[in-house]
């Protein structure tokens, strides 16, 4: 089993990219999505961009991790 987490593209150089997740900046891979641009969000697993998603789908994903961690 994996898990991809919703990420917020803020910047892209080539197949290089900073992401935004919840707060916490990374660098990532765009290789996998190369169409994805500055404020996409995209769908990430160990590193790498996996797909590009919409908006409201990462919202809503993001309000689910949120919950689960409040939870806990």
């Amino acid at each position: 089993m994996c898990l991809a987490v919703p990420a917020l593209i803020k910047s892209k150089k080539g197949f290089q990219a900073v992401a935004d997740i919840e707060g916490v900046t990374r660098e990532i891979s765009l290789q996998l999505t190369p169409e994805a641009k500055v404020g996409d969000y995209v769908l990430l697993h160990t590193g790498y961009a996996i797909s590009v998603i919409d908006a409201q789908e990462a919202e809503e994903t993001l309000k689910l991790l949120r919950e689960m961690s409040e939870a806990e």
